[in-house]
Parts: structure tokens; sequence; C-alpha cells
């Protein structure tokens, strides 16, 4: 994958006022403020989001787009760190070469713009699983987890950053759905049921189980399911489904040679007045403490990797059980996000709890990396 360098691809004028505006300062908004601010999808609120994206996008990737330049141990010179560079820079290119919008025309083809920005970015977290891949491979094994932080702490930052871009573009996309679900304020819905979404999660989880083994422990879910609250049913999807894959994994691996029925896994759901909380537990052996401070890594998975430049061909779609080494970390991430956390808690020989917290009011800012 021959890749230019920086100075080959963008003029030295451009690299400069990247940099020059990834020092600007981010605006971060709140799930109550896009979901009040999007009720009202009139032409005069879609101009205003726009208006708003087309100065902050820009600053939010070029901030990336540097960052991804100056990685610790040659990270920046992987093909795939490369290419996720590139289209960091190309992003940042499209959106500052659009005019000043003012009207409704404008903001139309704007809003075509980032949309085809989101399709470019679809495959950024494969793209970097691969780059990191790339780094693992040819790097020397005496250098410990320990001085890895560095490559984690700017994971952590740049994947949060995407989620929050991603949240931006799409949001302001579902807007102009002429025919919006019921209760739903572009990627928000307002009444959503976490017991729903939970299931949902779980049934697909399961299938990929089955998919994989040929069987799948059961999944039991408790909790009230008349309670709703607004929340972003893909981001709690996505989480919980990651979660229960894991369960389901670690519990049909421990008991796949077994006479015993295989224990199902448990996810109690509770809505208190500030948080809701959701847990998912597993008795498929847990996980040891000298485990336990690798599994918000992304250099660290107990499952073999699934994926090398061989057999990867660009495509995001394939889900396998595990092996990548970021589904945990990113699953926090999107906790985050708006406010919540997600905490694992094991008992090696027994099982892992999982705890995600949301936060119920929808009032804390996008933290901003």
């Amino acid at each position: 994958m021959a890749v230019k360098k920086l100075c080959e691809s963008f003029s030295k004028g451009f690299v400069e006022e990247v940099q020059r505006w990834g020092c600007m300062k981010q605006t971060g908004v709140s799930l109550r403020y896009m979901m009040e601010f999007g009720s009202d999808p009139s032409h005069r609120n879609l101009l205003i989001s726009a208006q708003f994206l087309h100065k902050e996008l820009p600053i939010r990737i070029a901030r990336r787009a540097i960052e991804l330049e100056s990685l610790p141990y040659g990270l920046s010179e992987k093909p795939a760190v490369l290419k996720v560079r590139d289209w960091y820079f190309d992003s940042y290119r499209d959106l500052r070469s659009f005019p000043e919008i003012k009207d409704t025309n404008d903001e139309k083809e704007f809003t075509q713009m980032i949309k085809a920005i989101k399709v470019r970015h679809n495959n950024v977290v494969p793209m970097m699983a691969l780059g990191v891949q790339q780094l693992k491979k040819g790097m020397d094994p005496k250098i410990v987890h320990e001085d890895l932080d560095e490559i984690d702490q700017f994971l952590d930052r740049f994947y949060l950053s995407r989620i929050g871009i991603r949240m931006l573009i799409g949001q302001h996309v579902e807007l102009h759905n002429p025919n919006p679900p019921p209760h739903c304020v572009g990627y928000i819905h307002t009444k959503m049921s976490p017991l729903e979404v939970a299931r949902t999660a779980s049934e697909d989880a399961r299938a990929i189980c089955l998919r994989e083994y040929g069987s799948a422990p059961n999944v039991n879910i408790y909790g009230d399911p008349i309670f709703t609250f607004p929340y972003v049913p893909t981001h709690l999807h996505l989480m919980v489904f990651e979660l229960v894959k894991n369960s389901l994994r670690a519990v049909q691996e421990r008991f796949m040679d077994s006479d015993e029925v295989a224990p199902p896994i448990r996810i109690i759901v509770a809505g208190g007045v500030e948080d809701v909380a959701i847990k998912v537990s597993d008795e498929g052996g847990g996980i040891p403490r000298s485990g336990l401070s690798k599994i918000f890594t992304y250099l660290y998975s107990t499952a073999k990797n699934p994926m090398d430049e061989d057999s990867y061909h660009g495509t995001a779609d394939a889900v396998t059980m595990a092996g990548y080494g970021y589904g945990l970390p990113i699953s926090r991430l999107y906790a985050r996000y708006f406010g919540g956390d997600l905490q694992i808690i094991s008992m090696e020989g027994y099982g892992t709890d999982a705890y995600l917290h949301l936060s119920r009011l929808g009032d804390s800012q996008e933290p901003l990396p």
C-alpha cells in the first residue's frame, strides 16, 4: 500500500492551515440540547445547524488529522494509519472549501457533502485497528503494555472524537427525514426502552455465537418493560451487543466440552433518578486480575486476532465474535460520550459482571478531546 508523505499529498500552506484550525476551541453540545433543538426541524433551524457544523466540524477534524501525524513508536508511518490520515485531510479540505451557508439550497448541498464525509470515514475503526496490528507485528516484544499507554490515550481521544463527529453529522442528516419514526428526534429516541434495546442486542449477539460455535447460551433479561428515557438506541445497542457477545463467548468456551448445561447470561436493567444502569452477568470463568488492567487497552485481546492484511479488504461489515481488541474500550467511550461509564468487575474462576451506567438526564456536555 503505497501512501504518499504528507508534503507530497498536500501543500505546506494547506498543512499549516489545518494546524491553525486544530488549535481552535471546540464547542460541545449535550443530548438534551440536540433533542430540544431538533424537535423543530424548520428550515431556519436546519440552516443554523448547518452553519454551526460548517465551523465546528473542520476544527474537530483538523485536531485529529494533526494528531495522526505525530504518533509514538512509528504508528503514524503504518500504511493503514496513513490512509486514515488522508481521509481526515480530505474531509477537512471539503469542509473548508464549501462556501458560506446562506440559504436552504446551500444547506441542502452542505448536508449531502457531510453525508459523503460520514461514508468516507465508515471504515476508520477497522483501519486504525489494522494499523495497530501492523505496529504490533514489528514491535520489540520487550516493550511492555505500560509503555504503550500513550497509544491507548491517543486512540481513546481519537475514537471519542469520532463518535462526536458522527453523532453531529448523523443527527443533522436525520433531521431531514420527512417521516421520522415515532418519538424520534434525529438519532435520539425520546422514549427509548432500554429493555427492548437490550433484547434486540442480545438476539444479534446470540445469532453470531450460534454461527460461530453452533450453539449459544440463553440470555435472561430483567427490568421494567414500560420504563423509557431519552437516548440514542444505536449507541446502546452497540454497547450491550459487545458486552453480551463477550459473555456468550466466555460461557460457550468454558462449557463447550462439558456435560453441564451452559448457564444463562443475566441482564438487569434499573432506572434511577439520575442514572440508568444495565448489568450484564455471566459465569464464563472470569478474568484474572492481571488481565483486568488490559481489557480497556487497544493492544490487548484474549481472543485470536481475526484480521490481518491478507484477509482485510476494507469492509467493516464482517462481525466476528472477538479479537480486534477494541470492543470494550470503544463501548466505554460510547457510554462516556453522554456522561455515562462502563465498569467491569470479575471473579476469576466464576464469572464477570459488566456495569453500564447511562445518564438519564441528558444534560452533560460532550467530552471534547
